[in-house]
């Protein structure tokens, strides 16, 4: 059972609630997601391929990530979840945006990394693939091959209107 901090719409904890994942989140209570985009020092970008038992299976996912635990906060989940997601061991990430979105907040951050590309570790029953993709790769990925574009808008180089 996974339990989760329960937040205000402002990102500050509300004491005496813990949520519970699968259960539902009551209206106005949200709890913490974050986010992270691996940029490698050559410039590209890391993409991870959802397992396919998992919504969304099969397509790709430009950041690693997931729901903050009860205790932690974004950074803290941020630095746990690359982890578990690339096998990337970083503390160097810097928070470029935040998302509130139907009952969660999330916290979206970009690591920089000089990492052995070939050394990024799957995670069973989450990822079955990755890959290094060049920004112009990215921007041209289509809907039904990407998650989410939410990243993007943070990160000046990734706005499909930016020029280089």
């Amino acid at each position: 059972m996974e339990f989760w901090d329960a937040y205000n719409e402002q990102c500050e904890i509300i004491d005496g609630i813990t949520l519970i994942r699968g259960e539902k989140i009551p209206n106005g209570i949200y709890h913490l997601v974050s986010d992270i985009i691996v940029k490698h020092a050559d410039g590209s970008y890391l993409l991870m391929q959802r397992d396919k038992e998992k919504q969304f299976g099969g397509m790709w996912e430009a950041t690693a990530g997931g729901s903050a635990l009860s205790g932690e906060d974004a950074i803290t989940c941020a630095i746990r979840e690359l982890r578990e997601e690339t096998g990337i061991i970083s503390d160097k990430l810097t928070e470029v945006g935040r998302v509130v979105s139907h009952d969660t907040i999330y916290v979206e951050f970009l690591c920089e990394a000089d990492c052995k590309k070939d050394s990024v570790v799957l995670q069973e029953g989450e990822t079955s693939a990755y890959k290094w993709v060049s920004r112009e790769e990215l921007l041209s990925m289509k809907d039904d091959e990407l998650v989410t574009r939410r990243m993007q808008g943070f990160i000046d180089e990734l706005k499909p209107s930016s020029v280089i």
